[in-house]
């Protein structure tokens, strides 16, 4: 597979040994929403919250302040 990212290697590998078929188009799918979500989860997951205090006593039906 020349030109492959490790997504398209990786996805049909782990759909077919959970039992899924998935055709081209549904694998298209899986890329695109791959591509549109998976830079904000980055971003998530580079956030440094060590220095955020944890809410005491959270309301939880109303916002965090």
């Amino acid at each position: 597979m020349q030109g492959a990212t490790r997504a398209d290697q990786f996805v049909p590998a782990g759909l077919a040994a959970l039992g899924i078929e998935a055709d081209e188009v549904e694998l298209a799918t899986i890329g695109a929403l791959h591509q549109l979500l998976w830079p904000p989860v980055l971003e998530l997951l580079a956030l440094d919250t060590g220095d955020v205090e944890p809410e005491s006593r959270p309301d939880l039906s109303k916002a965090p302040r």
